[in-house]
């Protein structure tokens, strides 16, 4: 793992981004590693671009201010490529994963992005088969986990289960769709 892995999440509000970040910097953080997960918006509203972020280490992260040249990129929403800044800072060996329809070689050709490693999966569709709702965050951070091993997956997911417990104490149906969107984007998730 590099010194400090820098992650930074496009996506529009309401799309659970923020949640996302702050939800891996819980699972990684319980796995003994030093992290961050912040978001960056002002008066936004349901819809309008945003920026989440993350830092994930093995030592202490004296960094305090937003990632500007991050490891991985995470998309949220495809609408957004060609009119965020996707690839702005990121270095050659970046990597990026895209919810999105398209391959990894597609968006590689509409990105113009020449080395590094693109991971694609339909988010949108993986979350309304199993939550009902196109939410993308949680099938996003399936993919993450696949893309960085950054932790083993089995100890991610008991992590993951466990907030998703508590944060939808009256509703396990929406935990269970949850974990099964996370399952199953680790297994679809394209890689080029």
């Amino acid at each position: 793992m590099a010194k400090v892995m820098e992650i930074r999440w496009h996506a529009r509000g309401g799309q659970g981004a923020k949640t996302a970040a702050l939800m891996l910097a819980e699972s990684v953080a319980a796995m003994g590693k030093y992290v961050q997960g912040f978001p960056e918006y002002g008066p936004e509203r349901m819809g309008a671009p945003m920026l989440a972020f993350n830092r994930i280490s093995d030592e202490p992260i004296y960094i305090h201010s937003n990632v500007i040249n991050p490891n991985v990129v995470i998309v949220l929403d495809p609408t957004l490529i060609g009119k965020a800044k996707i690839t702005e800072g990121v270095p050659e060996d970046g990597i990026y994963i895209i919810n999105t329809t398209k391959t990894p070689a597609e968006v590689r050709e509409m990105l113009d992005i020449k080395g590094g490693k693109i991971y694609t999966l339909d988010a949108n569709q993986i979350s309304l088969d199993t939550i009902g709702r196109a939410i993308p965050n949680t099938p996003m951070m399936g993919a993450f986990i696949r893309a960085t091993g950054i932790i083993p997956f089995d100890q991610f997911m008991s992590h993951i289960k466990e907030l998703l417990s508590k944060k939808f104490k009256t509703k396990p149906e929406v935990v269970e769709g949850n974990l099964k969107a996370i399952e199953r984007a680790y297994r679809e998730v394209k890689e080029e």
